[in-house]
């Protein structure tokens, strides 16, 4: 896997990103200069944690035979105290399917 970011236009924050065969875009809000054209890299970051754990909870039904048929997976962000080196993620999973109780526990 490579990934390389480059400029988009000089004198702007605004970011095209390659992994691999994707492309993606990254910018940052008005108030550190950009225009919100794009996800942020913060919310890059939040998205990773998400599908991650949103895949990781796929892969171990899969391999166990769990009748798992959608994750959502939701990840709130709280970097009011990024500054002081406080940077909470809270994560919020839910499972659906013909899955028991116990089965979604065994998932979490």
């Amino acid at each position: 896997m490579t990934a390389k970011t480059q400029t988009e236009h000089v004198g702007k924050f605004r970011q095209i990103v390659r992994v691999d065969a994707h492309t993606l875009a990254a910018d940052v809000g008005p108030k550190l200069g950009g225009e919100s054209s794009a996800p942020s890299p913060h919310d890059y970051f939040d998205i990773a944690l998400a599908t991650c754990k949103a895949l990781t909870a796929h892969i171990y039904a899969r391999a166990r035979n769990i009748a798992l048929d959608t994750v959502i997976a939701e990840v709130e962000r709280d970097d009011s105290q990024e500054r002081q080196g406080k940077y909470l993620l809270t994560v919020k999973l839910s499972f659906e399917g013909a899955l028991s109780d116990d089965e979604k526990q065994k998932i979490h």
